[in-house]
Parts: structure tokens; sequence; C-alpha cells
């Protein structure tokens, strides 16, 4: 038996640095947002492995839409670092505010669980730590590496903080060879300064155009939100400045609102729109897009990771 939800995860505020703000409308969701919730018993063995370790994950941190059918196929995307973040960014749910020490077991609990679940991809994300002098880098290192030790054959994507201002600190992460490097541009250059007021634009492209430098066997990603009030053209721009850096694969997605204090939606993207965006992206030089109302970065990642390698094998020939 299915239930169709809304969502899954009860979208509660937990930013104070929001209170100020004044509420704003949130917009009725057409029938194409609307999400299948699986099996309870299916969702729990995998929250359960999940808790049990001590883990977070931005599936619940991020009031995901998806949760359910990811959760039921056992499948989970862990957040590491704790779930508080050093920046506020508009369009986010996780909780910002002052963070814990790092936890040095947290490496070996997520190689625990990716084993559990028996992951054969696992994504690897994280609240930003800018309060750490590499950001996190090494943590995200150790992670890799704990995953590697205990599974090897499981393949690894990371999905990174921009790691501003901390020199050499995606080097570190490179190094440790994750399979897919992530980093989201989030948003168009023109919503920054209200969406993603903590990031440069260009900065994240160049770190994206980096990775490959440093190692063009790693596949690299970055995905979007739509629905902020970008334009069409915009967007479009935006594919090609991440081509400009080589990156391989793209996702778009429908922003939606996590609560009243969040960045409205200024509009809901229709289903048509969604599939332009992904015939254009791939005559631009892709090797894979994603892009639906519910696309998310990690969203049938491991899917998405083998036409990647399809991709790039029938390049090769």
């Amino acid at each position: 038996m299915v239930r169709v939800l809304d969502t899954i995860v009860k979208q509660h505020i937990r930013h104070p640095e929001k209170a100020h703000q004044p509420d704003s409308e949130v917009l009725k969701k057409p029938n194409w947002i609307r999400v299948r919730a699986m099996l309870a018993r299916d969702y729990t063995e995998t929250r359960d492995i999940v808790h049990r370790n001590g883990l977070v994950t931005i599936c619940e941190e991020a009031a995901c839409p998806n949760i359910g059918e990811c959760w039921h196929q056992r499948h989970a995307s862990f957040m590491i670092m704790g779930d508080i973040c050093t920046r506020a960014c508009a369009f986010c749910n996780v909780a910002t505010g002052i963070p814990r020490p790092l936890d040095p077991d947290e490496p070996e609990r997520i190689a625990k669980a990716v084993n559990q679940m028996e992951l054969k991809h696992a994504v690897i994300t994280s609240v930003d730590r800018d309060d750490l002098p590499d950001g996190g880098a090494q943590h995200f290192a150790a992670v890799i590496d704990s995953i590697r030790k205990h599974t090897p054959l499981t393949t690894v994507e990371v999905l990174t903080p921009d790691f501003r201002h901390k020199n050499r600190a995606l080097e570190i992460v490179v190094a440790a060879r994750p399979d897919v490097f992530n980093h989201n541009l989030e948003t168009v250059p023109s919503k920054y300064l209200t969406v993603r007021p903590g990031a440069r634009y260009f900065h994240s492209i160049r770190l994206l155009q980096k990775v490959k430098e440093i190692d063009p066997s790693i596949f690299t990603k970055s995905g979007i939100m739509v629905g902020l009030g970008e334009e069409r053209n915009e967007v479009l721009q935006l594919m090609d400045d991440l081509r400009s850096a080589d990156v391989d694969f793209m996702t778009i997605g429908q922003y939606l609102q996590p609560t009243r204090k969040h960045h409205p939606i200024v509009r809901f993207v229709t289903p048509d729109e969604f599939n332009s965006y992904a015939t254009i992206g791939k005559t631009k030089g892709f090797l894979h897009m994603a892009s639906s109302p519910l696309t998310r970065s990690s969203h049938h990642a491991g899917a998405d990771f083998k036409k990647l390698q399809s991709a790039r094998a029938t390049c090769l020939v």
C-alpha cells in the first residue's frame, strides 16, 4: 500500500536568524509535485540504521520530498560534521548556529552504516564549516577512506561546501579520490545576494574547474533549483559556465519552500520546461542531465553514476 504525501518529514523552523523576517505566502503545490511514500516498514528499517549509528542525513535535515522512495530502497545521503551550519542560506532548512566539535568516530560509523545498507554508491555531504581551518576537508577524506576500507566496491560521491577562504582544502578532498565530486551552484548569479549570500558564484565555478585540473578521472557534478525568480536565459548561461569548467553532470529541480520564513517560491516550473532544460543540456555537452520537478542532487545518484560511466565509455570509443 502507498499513500500520497506533500512531504514525509515535518518541516519546522529551526532558524532564529530568520525569526525577524516576515512570513511569505506559500504557493499551493501543483499535482506534479506530489510524492509517494512507501511502506512504513521499509522506511523504518533505513531510519533505524541511520539513527542506531548516530548519523545525520540530508534527507531528514533538508526535508527532502524523495525521502520515502529513497529510504524504501535503503538509500540515504549522509550529512557529516554535525547538523548545524555556519551559513544561513535563504533556501535551506538546515539549522544555523555554532557547530559542535568534529566527531573523530563518525567516519567509522558512516562506513558501518554503508555496509549495513549494502550501498553500492554512497553519497556524503556536509554542513558548511567555516569555523574549521580546512572547512572540514580532512574529515571528508577520512570518511572516503573509511568507506573504501570497509566496503571497497562501494563508489563514493561527495557533495561539498565551497571551501571559500580555505587554502588547499579542495586538494585534500580530491586526493582521497571520490568517484563523483559534486558542488551545487544552487541558483543563477543574479539571485546569490538573496538566496546564497555567503557564497560567490564564480568561486564555485572555479572550484569545479580545479577538480578536473587536479584529477580529470573524477566525474564532476553541480545542480540548481528553479522557481526562485531566475530567467530562462540565465539558466542557459549557467549551463555554459558549467561546461566551460568541464562539468560532466547537471541536476535541475524545483525549489520547495521549507517554511514561511524562507525565500518564497516565485513560480512552479512545468515538467515540459524541465524536459527542455534536459534536452538543451545534452546538446551543450553534459554527459548526463537530471531535470525534473523532484530532481535532487542525490536522488537516483547510484543509477546516475552508472549512466555517467556509460556515457564516458561511449565518448572514448
